[in-house]
């Protein structure tokens, strides 16, 4: 991929475990080409990341908290985050914290046309989640290292389920792309959903594609018709 990405990780909010898993998450939308994180690194509680940055060539930003209860992580995140912005060196950001803090970066990023891309945790503030492209859970990237280790129980607790809302929303989207037939080309459906709701994420249901997901709903028909151009097959879909 040719989109340069900024990845900038507050290491006060963020757990070191699925690192491995959330790098090669963000290396499916660009290359981080920039990749820093943030925290007070004379304190034990950033210890488990210290071996974690060498693997993940991932560069430590010291940051001292200059006044007790106020976050000076946050601050130099942003900071960093401005001048990355107007170095004209990247195409996007991905700010990965659960810190309603960021909300109005990642707001100020997307209205200079940066992509942003945000990753934190299930308790993380949805005026953060909204104010990205995307949002991805880290629960959701623990899975497969849930699924390595056989914790299946784990897997269980991280999974929602598909609820009355989420099949109006797949529904309403599938109203708002399709031709005078009702049909609707998936791939135009996906890019719509994740616009209208940015934390979207199959995996989040326990389905690691989209296509599943959709199979699973009986008031939804799917039809795999012939690509000329390729030999993967175009998805198609109607409300019932």
């Amino acid at each position: 991929m040719n989109i340069k990405l900024a990845v900038l990780i507050d290491g006060d909010n963020i757990p070191s475990s699925p690192v491995k898993e959330m790098m090669e998450e963000i290396a499916k939308y660009g290359n981080p080409t920039i990749k820093r994180i943030y925290g007070d690194w004379t304190k034990p509680n950033l210890g488990k990341w210290k071996d974690l940055l060498l693997e993940n060539a991932i560069t430590p930003i010291q940051q001292y908290a200059y006044t007790s209860g106020k976050n000076a992580t946050d601050s130099a995140m942003i900071i960093d985050a401005m001048d990355i912005l107007y170095s004209e060196k990247v195409d996007g950001f991905c700010l990965v914290s659960s810190d309603s803090d960021f909300t109005r970066l990642a707001t100020r990023l997307r209205e200079a046309g940066m992509q942003v891309i945000g990753i934190g945790e299930k308790k993380t503030p949805t005026p953060f989640i909204v104010a990205c492209d995307k949002f991805i859970y880290i629960e959701v990237l623990r899975k497969g290292q849930d699924k390595k280790e056989n914790n299946k129980s784990a897997d269980k607790e991280n999974i929602d389920s598909i609820n009355p809302k989420l099949i109006k929303l797949i529904k309403a989207t599938i109203s708002d792309v399709s031709d005078d037939d009702g049909w609707a080309f998936l791939g135009d459906v996906g890019s719509l959903i994740q616009k209208k709701m940015p934390s979207f994420d199959a995996r989040n249901y326990g389905f690691e594609k989209l296509t599943p997901l959709i199979k699973s709903i009986n008031e939804i028909e799917i039809e795999q018709r012939e690509n000329t151009n390729s030999r993967h097959k175009l998805i198609f879909v109607k409300n019932k």
